[in-house]
């Protein structure tokens, strides 16, 4: 092993060893390297003042060399503010810059101790990061029954963990913390467990209320006291389009410092919070108990960064700082949140005026982009075809029963129809299938 990466080891097992223990055999042996082309770049270009001739990229009338042809269009920018590399871990600027609106946003969070927010392409790296550093074959990885798919993909197809399921609601309709915790306590023989909490949730656009999130950490800390370790992702893709009585934080607060065995770990970013979804600027940010055990995740994260991608794009990291940093930029977000839900709540209206009862339910919703039909006549797969075919809209068939639609990309004037074409697909179907 490197010996850079048993130090990291060494720190880890002496500040908290149940969290040295959640790592991979990758999330071992990972580092980052403190001798070699970066590290020596880093020095020059503090103290090269004649001439740096050690990183790959090329200067001209000292700034980083371009083409007219795309500085044109971004000539409200620096040329270093987008040609040059930007650090492994994020430009540090824009660190410092969503850390403060984290806690802002958080303040649950309080004077807990948490890492420095790292900068990811997205959410989907920063799951994929903690696949790498804590998910080794055969692992469990908890999360509702109705998820993101790409869960499986990430940690299931990569890293060879094993997903298990509970279902998303109990029989009141509210976050099924019974379920959890049931899926937690059968890992107790494993000793370690990985649970990914996604609020609001795809694809039922559901985000527990105060008394659930309570009963969520709860389940949580009583797994850890019986002596499983537990790593808790909470996958903040779509927070604070909380447009009702829900936490309007995410649980990251409350599990930062619950219990030693606890590792909360908080993967959100400017991609849907900020509608810059091909920006793809995320972060990755880690509660712990001291700043050598916060020091060492982050090196370890820095090694898995260097090892894939290098370092995240450096225009678009620009582009949201230069956007968080803007006067102008708490007034705009707050009218594109007003506008989401006023499509949420022009959703839940149309659902509930009874008209389609006869063909559908649906499952409780109160954030994000998306809620979901359960159908109760028709195949979800049958209807997505015959929708997309006949009448030229698209939604998400998932199983049987499910049809996701993300009212999200819906202008609110437009949801009435969108409902009943759905519903006059559903008739149009079992018209079909009674006449054979």
């Amino acid at each position: 092993m490197n010996p850079l990466a048993r130090q990291l080891n060494e720190t880890l097992e002496r500040e908290n060893s149940h969290v040295h223990d959640m790592l991979s055999a990758l999330g071992r042996s990972i580092y980052f390297p403190k001798e070699g082309i970066l590290s020596q770049s880093a020095e020059a270009k503090a103290k090269a003042k004649k001439y740096n001739a050690t990183i790959g990229i090329a200067i001209e009338n000292g700034q980083p060399m371009h083409l007219k042809v795309i500085q044109d269009t971004l000539s409200t920018y620096a040329p270093k503010d987008i040609y040059e590399y930007a650090p492994p871990a994020g430009k540090p600027e824009l660190r410092t810059a969503w850390r403060k609106k984290m806690l802002e946003e958080n303040p649950e969070i309080g004077s807990k101790l948490i890492g420095n927010p790292i900068v990811t392409n997205a959410l989907t790296h920063g799951l994929s990061i903690a696949a790498d550093l804590f998910a080794d074959v055969g692992d469990a990885v908890i999360i509702p029954d109705k998820n993101w798919e790409n869960y499986e993909l990430t940690f299931e197809i990569r890293r060879g963990a094993q997903i298990v399921n509970y279902p998303l609601y109990n029989e009141q309709q509210k976050f099924n913390a019974a379920g959890l915790r049931e899926a937690l306590f059968a890992q107790k023989s494993k000793g370690k467990a990985i649970v990914v909490l996604n609020f609001p949730n795809n694809p039922t656009g559901y985000t527990p209320g105060a008394e659930e999130g309570k009963e969520i950490t709860a389940a949580i800390k009583d797994a850890a006291e019986a002596g499983i370790n537990v790593i808790v992702l909470t996958d903040d893709a779509y927070f604070g389009l909380f447009f009702e009585g829900s936490l309007h934080e995410s649980l990251f607060g409350q599990l930062a410092d619950i219990h030693p065995r606890v590792l909360a770990v908080k993967i959100d970013g400017a991609t849907k919070e900020e509608y810059v979804w091909g920006f793809r600027v995320g972060f990755i940010t880690y509660a712990g108990q001291s700043e050598a055990l916060l020091s060492a995740l982050e090196q370890k994260t820095m090694g898995i960064i260097r090892a894939t991608i290098s370092s995240g794009p450096h225009p678009s990291q620009t582009f949201v700082l230069h956007a968080l940093n803007s006067p102008e930029f708490g007034q705009q977000k707050q009218e594109k949140y007003e506008i989401m839900k006023g499509r949420a709540n022009r959703t839940k209206s149309i659902l509930d005026s009874g008209k389609f009862d006869d063909a559908w339910g649906y499952y409780p919703f109160n954030s994000g982009y998306f809620m979901c039909l359960k159908l109760k006549t028709v195949d979800a797969e049958a209807l997505r075809v015959h929708l997309l075919n006949q009448h030229g809209v698209g939604t998400i068939a998932l199983g049987s029963t499910d049809l996701r639609v993300a009212f999200s990309c819906i202008e609110e004037g437009s949801l009435e129809e969108l409902f009943n074409l759905i519903y006059q697909s559903v008739k149009e179907i079992e018209t079909v299938s009674a006449s054979k």
